[in-house]
């Protein structure tokens, strides 16, 4: 069985794609310590980098040409100071150099050694080929598959069976949903307890929480700075930022607090009626989601066009449902939502360029599902009910963003998909497991075979949908 940690599913990364960016710059890297370990990295004097399918449709929208750059320089996209990106950039593309790894400086232009090409190849739809040519004449290629999340891949998946070979401690393997019951029910574990487990088979109970700290510092921010930023996003559909405005109705007076975490405390006295908690979770998702499609610093969960998602669930129950939550809530929300996202994406895909929205939206509304239900007092079975109702509800969803932009309709989605989440929690914690009709491994299988049926023009690629109905120029 596949073993994926809750730091392979919640990634720290910059918007607004972690399949178009955060994949791409990482295929980068990889490549660089390709060349480095084959020894030929110091005989490079020309790159080229080949786009294919869906990181050409909507490449452009979604920055892949600005994280490959910025991966073959070497740059790390966790620590990376987003504000220096349109610096460097700009830099390559006015000498014409290319400092490759930051240790080798080639000739490269862009626009012409950063190609799109429209051709799908056969494993997977975001192909991306890095070409080398060697002092000596020889040239050089490798291609790397972005695969939803930030993951990566090669088509033999040589680096995968070593992963799989890391994990193999894990005490609680898991596949599906029915393995999940069937541990925790002969542990007597709650999801997060289970999890942990395996956690702590890989790391120290120290460097797990300073990670999830790191996970939930990143979340907080990206809705705290999404919350008190004006102006329109970058790409050309002049998408004003809302976050800020709805923010502004629900908090007038700002000098309540100075800094993120006095924010939570100002916001868990404000009135929370049913419109307000409405509008509170949706201001949470569309924060995040603006602070994405700006190339901002975002949490992959599981992806970047869906990272709004799990934050917003979350900082519900910690400025509505508990005033009182603290640092192990966050910790079992985060490893509850990253097992259920693993057993997607061990069973189907989170992949938008293979199944559609439903694998983003639909995927990030069921990992919080299931964790809020764990947080409100469910068992482990309403865990997967919640997740389950959350997924059954996205089964079909398609991805056609206006303009390749990680901006229309996909802010909007994030709120709807963290409403939904909320909504499958109750009816989930009112559920008798014994009467469950559907469950999660069964969705799972639909959502995989919905992926399968469902026409490329609605996977990624701007080719349906809303993107053909609505023109730039419209905007």
């Amino acid at each position: 069985m596949e073993s994926i940690s809750v730091f392979d599913m919640l990634k720290i990364g910059v918007g607004p794609s972690s399949s178009h960016t955060l994949g791409p710059w990482r295929a980068a890297g990889r490549w660089i310590d390709h060349c480095k370990r084959h020894g030929y990295f110091n005989e490079i004097v020309a790159v080229s980098v080949d786009l294919y399918g869906s990181l050409s449709l909507t490449g452009k929208g979604h920055a892949t040409d600005i994280a490959v750059q910025l991966g073959l320089c070497g740059f790390d996209p966790v620590t990376f100071p987003i504000e220096n990106i349109d610096k460097e950039i700009e830099n390559i593309a006015t000498q014409n150099i290319l400092n490759l790894n930051g240790e080798l400086q080639v000739p490269f232009i862009p626009k012409e050694q950063i190609i799109f090409n429209r051709k799908f190849l056969d494993f997977h739809p975001n192909g991306i080929t890095f070409r080398c040519l060697l002092k000596d004449g020889t040239k050089r290629h490798m291609s790397y598959y972005s695969i939803g999340g930030g993951f990566v891949v090669q088509k033999e998946r040589k680096r995968a069976k070593k992963k799989i070979e890391k994990f193999s401690k894990f005490p609680f393997q898991t596949e599906s949903g029915k393995d999940v019951s069937k541990h925790c029910n002969e542990q007597g574990f709650s999801i997060s307890e289970m999890v942990l487990q395996n956690e702590l088979s890989l790391r120290s109970e120290k460097e797990l929480n300073e990670g999830i700290q790191a996970i939930w510092d990143v979340m907080l921010d990206s809705m705290y700075v999404g919350c008190h930023t004006v102006g329109t996003l970058p790409g050309g559909l002049n998408v004003r930022r809302r976050a800020y405005a709805t923010h502004k109705t629900l908090m007038p007076d700002e000098s309540k607090y100075n800094n993120a975490t006095e924010w939570i405390s100002a916001i868990r006295n404000t009135e929370v009626k049913f419109r307000q908690i409405l509008k509170w979770v949706s201001c949470f998702a569309l924060a995040v989601n603006e602070v994405n499609a700006s190339l901002g610093r975002v949490v992959t969960a599981p992806t970047n066009g869906s990272a709004g998602v799990i934050p917003a669930v979350l900082m519900y129950y910690m400025v509505i449902e508990n005033h009182d939550a603290n640092f192990e809530d966050v910790r079992k929300f985060l490893l509850v939502s990253s097992e259920i996202g693993s057993l997607f994406k061990k069973g189907a895909t989170i992949s938008a360029a293979m199944g559609g929205c439903q694998a983003e939206i639909g995927v990030s509304s069921a990992m919080a599902a299931g964790a809020l239900t764990e947080l409100m007092g469910g068992s482990p079975e309403q865990c997967l009910i919640a997740a389950e109702i959350a997924m059954e509800h996205h089964l079909g969803l398609t991805c056609d963003p206006i303009g390749g932009l990680v901006q229309i309709p996909c802010i909007e989605r994030n709120a709807m998909g963290a409403l939904k989440a909320i909504n499958a929690c109750e009816l989930a914690l009112d559920a008798d497991p014994s009467q469950a009709k559907v469950p999660i491994d069964k969705v799972i299988a639909t959502m995989w075979q919905t992926a399968k049926d469902m026409a490329n023009k609605y996977k990624e690629t701007s080719e349906g949908g809303l993107a053909v109905q609505v023109n730039m120029s419209d905007c």
